[in-house]
């Protein structure tokens, strides 16, 4: 074999010890003679043969000798491996040499060619052949094994490659997973095609002379044949792609055959006809013999590929190896489509349908590019109605699987279907094919586009359909309105950027034409009956807007696509065109489209959304004041007759974007600002002085609490995004605040803006502190900071639940904001201000979690029952709860509030993991990539809270009950835990090595007795931390073992049922250490554990170790560096990781009794004491790790 390109320096030894080939002598193979292994008495016979078979395979390949640079070293490769693993560079000339060869030699020639299918494979064997024209057929198949010899430790495959038996001798512990084929890297993907690319250009230089000697293929194809069927995946997987690529070419021979005998035959009668009624004429001659000459060639190339499609094709198509199955498939589709006069027909396609039903993805996928292939070619759609009828079911239901790139390919090839079927797909199916335009995967919606765009849409070539709409923008129109009806009819309005998204591509030319969409929309009833009632215009009006994002944005809406993508040069500048073309369109449309809609409430939300993707130099180049003066009157309009906040926000929204101070357009935009807040201040002025009553009280008239709640809402809206401080509303919106903490009259109408416009007012008072703001000016910033903090605190015990959740967003908002602050480099200030939550009022925001998300089911039930909620109610329901559960979750992962806060939240992830588990799970993963070690000792202290409230309602007498059903939560919140870890032992060593650590020193906490005999009442808690044990590397294992040693003394009274929890969660730490296992089985008992003996009666303080002997305690580290330790003999090599218990107490934070060592040998585990005097001497056994460094 040859050495991979960056080992190229070991070349030379790498030959010394690549495949051995023993290839038969001319005279030896002439005679019938064997030249085997088995036959030859001494190691010095087997030398001088091998000698000479190297010498003989030498000589005969010396005309073939490639030499190629790598890595500033010449590489020469003399075997066909090592040309073909080199590349296509000497390909042809190799080829040709080996045919010369093959002419001279043919013996010697395909012994070297079995050879090279042999190394192909990545046997490191040896491979010899025996001629068998003298053997009777029943010894011929006695020969044909596979067995495996025990004596000398090696396999042996044994079968015939016509004229030779062949006999592969390989090392039993061959590695059946790496193998050319399967390697990874860029050079072992070329080795695949080139591999590939030899066969074929072996069978084009062969089809000429030697392809139909009835030699070459019948050798080949019984070779491949024998290999196929091996019990070993290598062999199997290189025969069967050799075999089946073997077959590709021998079909391209047939084709072109096929082509010269219609050539001839076409000669052949045109000949005739001329020399007709005179004598046989030499030409006519000679062309009738080059006619039946093909006929031959085709008859023998026939025979080749029913040989090869029996041999290997029909007993590997099945193979448990999906690579196989795979190559299989993706071979017989190409076949199919290249010859469909032989291959098109239910006896080949059957296989195609069959393995439709594969349970690998990659197997399914080649069939369906297989089918796609046929299916795009109008000629061969039409004879494949029996399969369509058979399968189409099958097909249809495919989008919907759970391999992507699957689902993809079979939304492509049911396109092909429908447009090259007549009626292959009913209504039924187009209308379940069209929802995937909605499907998160963008490439399926992308392909489900073009589905509907070509099938619904845009009825190319129907020359029934005419569009209606006559004038500039018919065809569009009638579009447009297809496509209004099916977004109005698959009833999931909030979707439409999905839907916009996924016919961007195929439908872009008019989801841009904002001309005809805008001229749809200000048509009148009157004119020609072609305006739009009012949901299909809210519905183009949703279009518009999610069309303009697309163009202006150039990316996939939010939860499509896991990034933004990088734009090309020539996307971007068509992005920019675009931006540019809205901008000149809108800035005149768009204030018309405002007064018509200026009373609907969701039209003009969405309008007003509009102008943050304009080209605002547009409104200066172009000279457009006007259009801009016609847009802020219609905005100010909005304001004035709208209460709604989704309008208020996008109005505040729209003067933010509009009022930039680079742009030129600054002024005429920031003085119509000011005018209107003006407006609306005075406003509330007024309404104030009319609230407030001299009595100290206020107006309880309905009308006036309306007023002054829709004047709240358009300050608050307006406050969120500009800065309103100097008009002084801060003491205003903190009196109702404070009148109802003191009184608790006030309506909700008015608490929630209030409360709103007063923390909107502090957070700008908090930006515009600078870096030299003086110590004295922060007093009553501070003082105010404090105050809103003790206010929204009383409001989470508020009678309405509006305000409590309110009150909570704003309270956890306003915590990460203080804890967070960075005033301009301001360090004091930051002292000064900042603030964090104490221990009561962390308390309290958790107990609100409690009561507020995660209510008993019996309750919800009740309240739901009460209040006769509908289907919507309930989602409007959980998503204020899972906002509610965010706000706390992202204050313990930005350590606002203590890491053990999130115990209590674990708890139910099991309990609401259809509700809130994505929550749960991204703060526990957040918080463990914060601190890993402090992550898991979360984890633990939820496991441990939850044990002792199942513990306290148990009954004391009888102990912890198993099978209860609280129990097995336990264990399978565990186990959820465990899973969080991933497959990546290294990098999850520290947290499952703390995990059992604490676990095992809260299982024995409290133990009593003498000498520990009596029963720990936390035992059973072993039994939850087993759930563990599988992600513990093995050196680990026994270091937990070893650790849990230290609590048990007296193996006797561990015999009783009671200890059974010791013993599970002991096997579950030997399950991969046989010999550990089978001896102490065997016992039924612990290992004699030495003669120093300690109590159960340990001291266990802030998670420290438990005391031991003044042995143990000088060799223990402190408990934060044990932790951190423990990776440090893994490192990103391969690396030997010593048991010796002297070794590991200075690296891992299992430390062992100091009297106490252990000795492993290969037959059998044994425990011995040592004396304090003399140690004995330790016999160390190496445990191989892999794994890399541990993360930062």
């Amino acid at each position: 074999m040859i050495a991979e390109p960056n080992a190229a320096s070991n070349l030379p030894s790498r030959k010394e010890n690549a495949v051995h080939d023993e290839t038969v002598p001319e005279s030896a193979a002439q005679n019938g003679t064997c030249v085997r292994n088995g036959n030859l008495k001494t190691p010095r016979e087997k030398r001088k043969v091998r000698e000479q078979c190297e010498n003989i395979r030498r000589n005969s390949t010396g005309s073939r000798r490639v030499s190629q640079l790598q890595n500033g070293e010449v590489v020469e490769a003399v075997t066909l491996f090592e040309v073909v693993s080199m590349g296509k560079q000497a390909m042809q000339s190799v080829v040709v040499d080996w045919v010369e060869a093959y002419k001279q030699d043919r013996n010697v020639a395909l012994l070297d060619l079995i050879n090279f299918f042999i190394q192909c494979s990545g046997c490191q064997g040896m491979v010899t052949a025996e001629m068998f024209q003298s053997l009777y057929k029943k010894d011929v198949m006695r020969k044909m094994t596979e067995t495996f010899d025990k004596e000398t430790g090696l396999q042996y495959k044994k079968f015939m490659a016509y004229p030779w038996i062949l006999t592969v001798t390989w090392p039993v512990d061959m590695d059946n997973e790496d193998y050319p084929l399967i390697r990874t890297g860029p050079y072992w993907k070329k080795f695949k095609a080139n591999f590939c690319e030899f066969i074929a250009v072996l069978v084009q230089q062969c089809q000429c002379s030697i392809l139909y000697d009835n030699y070459l293929m019948d050798t080949i194809i019984s070779l491949l044949t024998g290999l196929a069927d091996s019990m070993v995946r290598a062999f199997r997987h290189t025969s069967t792609l050799a075999a089946m690529k073997l077959l590709t070419a021998v079909l391209s021979v047939h084709l072109n055959l096929d082509v010269n005998k219609h050539n001839a035959q076409r000669l052949y009668e045109v000949e005739k006809k001329r020399i007709s009624g005179k004598r046989t004429s030499y030409r006519l001659d000679q062309l009738e013999r080059k006619r039946k000459e093909y006929d031959h060639k085709l008859l023998e190339i026939q025979n080749m590929m029913n040989a090869i499609f029996k041999g290997t094709f029909l007993n590997r198509y099945r193979d448990v190896i999906p690579e196989i199955r795979a190559t299989c498939i993706e071979e017989i589709g190409s076949w199919i489509k290249t010859y469909p006069d032989a291959f098109l027909n239910d006896s080949y396609l059957k296989y195609v349908g069959w393995m439709l039903y594969d349970k690998q993805a990659e197997v399914r996928l080649k069939c369906l590019l297989g089918l796609q292939g046929i299916y795009s070619r109008k000629e061969l759609a039409s004879r494949m109605d029996l399969f369509t009828n058979r399968f189409k079911d099958r097909i249809v239901s495919m989008p919907l699987d759970k391999d992507h790139e699957v689902a993809v390919q079979a939304m492509k090839l049911l396109m092909l279907m429908s447009q090259n079927c007549e009626d292959v797909l009913s209504a039924e199916d187009c209308e379940m094919l069209y929802q995937f335009v909605y499907a998160t995967h963008r490439p399926l919606a992308v392909a489900a586009g073009e589905f509907l765009y070509k099938r619904l849409l845009s009825h190319e070539g129907d020359k029934e359909v005419q569009p209606r709409g006559g004038g500039k923008f018919g065809a569009s129109t009638d579009q447009l309105k297809r496509l209004i009806r099916f977004f109005l009819e698959s009833e999931l309005h909030k979707h439409v950027a999905y839907l916009v998204d996924s016919l961007w591509d195929w439908a872009g030319k008019f989801l841009k034409d904002w001309e005809c969409m805008t001229t749809l929309l200000l048509k009148n009833a009157e004119e020609a009956g072609e305006a739009l009632s009012d949901a299909q215009e809210s519905a183009l009006i949703e279009i518009i807007l999610a069309a303009v994002r697309e163009a202006a944005e150039g990316h996939p809406p939010v939860g499509r696509g896991a990034a933004k993508k990088i734009l090309s040069v020539k996307e971007k500048k068509i992005q920019l065109e675009d931006c540019t073309k809205i901008t000149e369109h809108f800035i005149m449309v768009l204030p018309q489209l405002l007064a018509k809609y200026s009373t609907d409430a969701q039209k003009v939300a969405n309008l007003l959304q509009i102008p943050q993707y304009y080209d605002l130099d547009v409104y200066s180049t172009g000279h457009l004041e006007k259009h801009l003066d016609a847009l802020l009157r219609e905005i100010k309009d909005i304001v004035a007759k709208h209460s709604d906040m989704p309008v208020l926000e996008a109005s505040s929204r729209t003067y933010s974007i509009l009022c930039r101070e680079e742009m030129a357009i600054y002024g005429q935009v920031d003085c119509a600002r000011t005018q209107m807040i003006d407006e609306l201040i005075k406003q509330l002025n007024q309404l104030l002085d009319c609230f407030w009553q001299k009595e100290g009280g206020f107006c309880t008239d309905a009308g006036e609490i309306s007023r002054m709640h829709s004047a709240l809402r358009r300050v608050a809206a307006f406050y969120n995004a500009h800065d309103l401080t100097k008009w002084n509303l801060y003491d205003k919106t903190l009196r109702f605040l404070m009148f109802e903490m003191e009184h608790g009259n006030l309506p909700v109408l008015i608490i929630l803006p209030a409360l709103q416009c007063t923390y909107f007012s502090l957070l700008w008072q908090l930006a515009a502190v600078s870096e030299n703001s003086p110590k004295e000016s922060l007093f009553p910033l501070r003082r105010e900071l404090r105050r809103f903090s003790q206010i929204c605190t009383c409001f989470l015990h508020h009678k309405e639940k509006d305000v409590r959740e309110k009150a909570f967003m704003i309270l956890c908002d306003w915590l990460l904001i203080l804890s967070h602050l960075d005033s301009n480099n301001n360090e004091e200030a930051v002292g000064f201000l900042g603030y964090l939550p104490n221990t009561p009022l962390q308390e309290k925001l958790f107990s609100f979690i409690k009561e507020h998300v995660f209510t008993d089911e019996e309750e919800e039930k009740k309240d739901l029952t009460e209040e006769g909620k509908d289907e919507t109610c309930k989602l409007d329901d959980l998503h204020k709860k899972r906002s509610l559960l965010a706000a706390y979750c992202k204050l313990i992962v930005y350590n606002v509030v203590e890491m053990t806060a999130a115990a209590e939240i674990y708890k139910y992830y099991v309990k609401t993991y259809s509700d809130f588990g994505d929550i749960i799970k991204e703060t526990l993963s957040k918080t463990r990539y914060n601190n890993k070690i402090q992550s898991a000792k979360t984890l633990i202290l939820c496991l441990q809270q939850l044990f002792q409230t199942h513990a306290e309602s148990q009954d004391s007498s009888s102990g912890v009950d198993f099978s209860s059903p609280s129990f097995a939560n336990m264990k399978e919140l565990a186990r959820r835990f465990s899973l969080t870890f991933g497959w990546d032992q290294v990098k999850s060593r520290e947290s499952i090595a703390m995990i059992h650590k604490e676990g095992i020193e809260f299982a024995f906490h409290g133990a009593t007795g003498v000498d520990g005999k009596c029963l720990p009442p936390n035992l059973s808690f072993l039994l939850i931390i087993s759930e563990f044990s599988n992600k513990l590397l093995k050196p680990d294992k026994r270091l937990v073992y070893s650790y849990l040693q230290r609590y048990i003394t007296e193996p006797l009274s561990c015999r009783g049922d009671e200890w059974q929890p010791l013993v599970w969660y002991r096997n579950s730490l030997l399950a991969n250490e046989d010999e550990e296992t089978s001896v102490l089985g065997s016992l039924g008992e612990w290992p004699p554990m030495g003669s120093s003996k300690t109590s159960f009666k340990r001291k266990l303080s802030n998670g420290s170790l438990p005391e031991t002997s003044q042995t143990e305690a000088a060799s223990k580290a402190p408990e934060q560096q044990c932790a951190s330790q423990l990776p440090s003999a893994v490192g990103k090599s391969r690396k030997r990781l010593k048991s010796q218990e002297m070794c590991l107490q200075e690296h891992l934070p299992f430390l062992c009794p100091g009297g106490l060592r252990r000795r492993y040998c290969k037959d059998e585990v044994k425990a011995e004491d040592v004396s304090e005097e003399g140690p004995a001497e330790d016999t160390i056994e190496d445990v191989d790790v892999v794994g890399t460094d541990q993360d930062s």
